[in-house]
């Protein structure tokens, strides 16, 4: 697993927002920071002798925004529910599947949508999933606050909580605090319910962060004690022994998310390249990889098999008895109208 202090330096690397990994010039990978591990890619290392080159954003919504002004890339990796937009846009292009032999292999859950794949052809393909829950420091905090969500709203812990600045993220921690566990379908008045929620816990926030490793550095200094975590922040600051714990089992339950690649319209750089990118990234070598270095599953059900059941659960992607909201697409105008409200939210209206 990396270290925090790998992590850090990463992110200082995007903080400075460079074209932030200059390798081979025909293929460039619009990214999230920490994905340029050379694990990732080996095969097309090996086939070029280089690897491609990469730029990096900080969010979803930030990506889809600089695509959709016409920064050119050859793909991105945006998480599912972003699909829609990018296709409503006509920024992408279906995938010649016939030239990604893994593709077979890929765990079907992921595919299941018609956004991802219709009869025009599949235009998503699904790479890393990982999980969101209840980051806490057991020396401070004991289990039993954090066996509900609404720890997040305790005054106990004002000012020592952290949320992502992620929309999709609040949303699925607030949807499952009220009691919802599917976002395919929300009512008015559960959209009221969850948006009442996320104004309480925003009075016990200290910060919302933007990457694990701001998540981490917040938690590895005690500054917050409870945090709402994607899993490989966890576990690197379990790799580098500080104290935490991961609570995927409050009764409320926690989320789940998968991202993947996309392939953009006319793309600045090599086809050929592209797919040879997206089939050492489907290589079953790559689950391993992926766990190890940024402690995120793999959609390749073969490359999974790798993986042994000890580093899923230190990873913390094992089975739970809880609910779990898969964040799946849902309906585009309810994604806009709760990233919206959340803007409101954080300025404290």
């Amino acid at each position: 697993m990396k270290k925090l202090a790998a992590l850090m330096t990463g992110t200082a690397l995007f903080a400075v927002s460079m074209p932030a990994f200059a390798a081979d010039p025909d293929l460039l990978v619009f990214d999230w920071a920490g994905f340029e591990e050379p694990g990732l890619f080996t095969a097309y290392t090996e086939k070029h002798g280089d690897g491609p080159s990469y730029t990096f954003y900080g969010d979803d919504d930030e990506a889809y925004q600089k695509l959709a002004s016409g920064f050119k890339a050859d793909t991105a990796h945006p998480c599912s529910q972003m699909v829609s937009k990018y296709r409503d846009a006509g920024l992408i292009e279906p995938w010649d599947v016939s030239r990604i032999p893994e593709f077979a292999n890929l765990d079907p859950k992921f595919l299941n949508s018609k956004i991802f794949k219709d009869d025009a052809g599949v235009w998503y393909i699904p790479t890393d999933w990982g999980v969101t829950a209840v980051a806490y420091n057991p020396e401070e905090v004991p289990a039993e606050d954090v066996a509900s969500l609404d720890v997040f709203l305790n005054p106990n812990y004002m000012g020592r909580i952290s949320l992502p600045d992620s929309s999709d993220d609040v949303w699925a921690l607030a949807y499952l605090a009220t009691g919802v566990s599917d976002w395919t379908e929300i009512s008015d008045a559960q959209f009221a319910a969850a948006a009442d929620w996320l104004r309480k816990a925003h009075q016990n926030v200290q910060s919302y962060w933007a990457d694990p490793a701001e998540q981490a550095q917040t938690m590895a200094s005690g500054e917050v004690l409870i945090s709402w975590s994607w899993n490989d922040g966890v576990a690197y600051l379990q790799d580098d022994g500080y104290p935490v714990g991961f609570q995927r089992e409050a009764k409320e339950g926690s989320s789940t998310w998968f991202c993947g690649f996309v392939n953009m319209k006319d793309g600045p750089g090599s086809e050929d390249k592209l797919y040879d990118f997206i089939n050492a990234w489907l290589a079953p070598s790559s689950g391993p990889a992926l766990i190890d270095a940024i402690g995120y599953g793999h959609s390749n059900t073969t490359a999974m098999e790798l993986v042994p059941a000890e580093d899923l659960v230190t990873a913390g992607l094992g089975q739970i008895s809880a609910p779990i909201l898969a964040q799946t697409p849902n309906d585009p105008a309810l994604r806009e109208r709760q990233l919206a409200e959340f803007e409101k939210i954080k300025a404290g209206f």
